[in-house]
This record gives structure tokens, sequence and C-alpha cells, in this order.
């Protein structure tokens, strides 16, 4: 009883509920000679997936619950999504086997890879192949549509944000191009830029005229656009960059060990699947902003890895 009261208020202190510890604890290990409780051999069999919180949660809890069962269903397991607090937080829980398969960007997927030696690429969207990002402003900043990327100097003296700070198409691009600009993070007004946290809280940030300007995913402004969520008259598109490859599944390289021979390859082939034909798979791929999922591999993001060193995201 005195443990039970003890977890409860450490839990609460967490702002954790009872219900999550068996997800955050690691199953208590056997003793020598003796099988692993039955509890913990039935965790060895739930697949945890998760992502990077790279827009509103609402919305992210209403995708990957799909997800989950409509994994479950195809793989014949167990498959539970499990929310993480920032893009730091997702990297860190792959690393230590919180989760097992995970929704990264590119540099996270990257960083999560060097974290993980053996970590599988899976697939990505059709539209990762090509990514881009766009870089908004509001239209009182006095900033006008550019034709190159030596445009993005008028960028200098204004108030802009970035997404998150591990964010590819939020941040890692757009500094990129911003410094082949010769806009350095110190030119921004007040000497530093903003991070808002994810492309939809940027995108509400330039349109309040709380910065002048930002850089978002153009999958979030193209369907934030079509959901009438952005106001045209206090919001353009100023620029997009080129292409990029990005968002990708990355999966723990023991799934083979703990789900049986051939299961990654099996939840490889259960993503690539996927069809707008299917009810259950449309509303999926709907709400990921695809029409299917492709074959990627690691080789492509070799040179993300190389800006995120560039402008030290990776050491």
């Amino acid at each position: 009883m005195l443990f039970r009261i003890r977890t409860t208020a450490t839990a609460a202190l967490m702002g954790v509920s009872l219900a999550m510890l068996p997800l955050l604890a690691p199953p208590a290990a056997p003793l020598p000679g003796r099988p692993a409780p039955a509890a913990a051999q039935q965790s060895l069999k739930v697949l945890r997936i998760g992502a990077i919180p790279d827009q509103k949660p609402e919305m992210l809890n209403r995708l990957y619950p799909l997800v989950a069962n409509e994994l479950s269903r195809q793989l014949g397991v167990k498959v539970v999504y499990v929310p993480v607090v920032d893009y730091a937080a997702a990297v860190t829980a792959f690393r230590t086997g919180g989760l097992d398969l995970v929704w990264f960007g590119s540099l996270t997927g990257v960083q999560a890879r060097l974290q993980k030696p053996g970590a599988v690429v899976i697939a990505q969207r059709d539209i990762d192949a090509s990514f881009q990002s766009v870089f908004i402003a509001n239209r009182s900043s006095g900033l006008k549509p550019i034709t190159n990327v030596k445009g993005l100097a008028e960028l200098k003296g204004k108030r802009f944000t970035f997404g998150s700070e591990s964010s590819t198409s939020g941040r890692l691009m757009p500094q990129f191009y911003l410094n082949q600009a010769g806009v350095k993070l110190s030119d921004f007004a007040g000497g530093a830029p903003g991070f808002s946290s994810s492309h939809d809280a940027t995108i509400a940030l330039v349109q309040s005229g709380a910065y002048q300007a930002g850089a978002v995913s153009e999958e979030v402004w193209r369907s934030s656009l079509s959901e009438g969520k952005v106001d045209r008259a206090k919001v353009v598109q100023i620029w997009k960059t080129p292409g990029y490859p990005n968002y990708h599944w990355i999966a723990q390289p023991d799934l083979d060990k703990r789900f049986g021979k051939g299961f990654t390859a099996k939840m490889r082939s259960a993503i690539l699947s996927w069809r707008p034909t299917n009810p259950r798979q449309r509303e999926v791929l709907a709400l990921f902003g695809a029409q299917r999922f492709i074959p990627a591999n690691a080789a492509a993001y070799s040179p993300i890895e190389k800006v995120g060193r560039q402008i030290g995201k990776i050491r």
C-alpha cells in the first residue's frame, strides 16, 4: 500500500498518469535460471509507435491511433501509440528502446540512427522524396515574393520564427538557405529567431503579426490553406526551397528477435501496401497528406546529415 501511495505521488509530480507507468518503466529482469514473468514476456509483444510532434496534439492523437489499429490488424500484434513531448524526446525514446517504430523528419531520423546503430529505415511518403519548405510573411511586413535564394536577404532585421529547433522543414533546410543568402541568425530582429515548436504554430504566429515571417513545411502550409486556416489577406508565401528527402519511418534493429523472423520485412510490406482504395487506409493516408508510402533508404539522407553538421545540429 505504501509503494502504491509513493508511486501515485511520484507520477503526479511528473505529470504522468498511472496508466502510462507500464509503458515508461521497463519490465523487471528475471532471476538467473528463471523464465521472465508473464507480464514482461507480454510487453515484448507490444509494438510501440511514436512520432515527432510536428503539429497540434489533437492532430497527432487523431492520426497515430489509426496507424496503430491498422498495423495491429495487418501484423497480428498489439500496437500502441506513445506520444512524446518534443522532437528530442522522440529521439531519446528511440535510443533507449521506449519506442519501436517512429515517424521522424530527416534531421531527427539521422540523429536517431546515429544513436542507435542498426536502426532500419522502413519507408517514406510519396511526397517525401522531394519535400520542400515554404517561407511565409505577414503582408504588413512589406515582404514580397522572391524569385531566388538571394532574395532571402530581405529577411534581415525582421522578426522571424522557425518551427521546432530540430525540424528539418521548419528549421534545418530554411537555415541552410538563409546561410546561402548571407543571413545569419543574429541578423533577425532582436538578434535571434524565434522557435514556435510546430508548423501550425508558426503559421498562426506569422498571421497574428507576432512574427513578420517564418518557415514551415509545404505540406502543412498547403493543408492549412485548403482547410481555410490561413487568412490570405494577412499571410503570403514568399519563397519555396528546392526539394530534399524528408519524413520516414525508422524501426528498432531487434524487432525480428522480439516478434519473430521476418517481422521487420512484414511491417515494411504492410506500410507500403496502404492504398486509398481501402477505407481505413484512405483515412490514414489523407491525414499524412499522401497517396501512398514508398521504399526509402538511409543513403538518401546523407545530404541532411551534412547540413545538420554544418549548422551544428549534429556533432
